[in-house]
């Protein structure tokens, strides 16, 4: 089917199946798979109540292909992700995962050139451990912003800080420290990559 402005509307019926009306055709996950990767965007209904399912029918679609071992997700990544939930930061999660896959998308073709003159076979080796630190500075980032791990109480207001809180201040401010530093030859290897292309 040719690819409009309008998203392809798919209804799913109380038996589970889903029924795509710019076809006129019964379609399965696989299918909706295919549909997304084909970059045809949809929207799914409750062919019941209207109420819009799209996310978890997407959801479903991820899971089968998890299921398959088609291995994408780490699973350090959704004990993380799980933890965000219903937590202070819940709201930026999102943004900052819709920006980071966007980013990455836009860049895929060109990273893989760039990458593999740079690295040569090992270009993917290299983002690996790149993306490796990036998550531990995320995580050293979100920490800075809830200090004091689940369950263990800070200081009340108005009283002495613990002995060991300067030191942990100290610690923070070095590691924030770290991940300028970090970013910022990121991004000096980066403009260098893009200088070359």
């Amino acid at each position: 089917m040719a690819k409009t402005n309008e998203p392809t509307i798919i209804k799913k019926y109380a038996n589970r199946r889903l029924y795509n009306t710019g076809t006129s055709t019964y379609v399965t996950l696989e299918d909706l798979a295919v549909m997304v990767k084909g970059e045809e965007d949809f929207v799914v209904f409750d062919a019941k109540s209207g109420d819009d399912i799209t996310r978890s029918v997407l959801t479903q679609i991820i899971f089968e292909q998890e299921g398959k071992g088609q291995n994408l997700l780490p699973v350090t990544f959704l004990r993380q992700l799980i933890r965000f939930y219903g937590d202070s930061m819940q709201g930026l999660v999102p943004s900052f995962l819709e920006y980071s896959m966007t980013s990455l998308t836009k860049e895929q073709e060109k990273l893989r050139s760039q990458m593999s003159e740079a690295f040569g076979a090992t270009a993917f080796d290299a983002i690996e451990d790149q993306v490796k630190r990036n998550t531990e500075m995320f995580e050293r980032a979100m920490k800075m912003f809830m200090p004091f791990p689940a369950g263990e109480a800070g200081t009340a207001e108005g009283s002495e800080p613990a002995a060991g809180t300067a030191k942990k201040e100290k610690s923070d401010s070095g590691d924030l420290d770290q991940m300028k530093r970090q970013l910022e030859e990121m991004q000096k290897k980066i403009n260098k990559l893009t200088d070359k292309s």
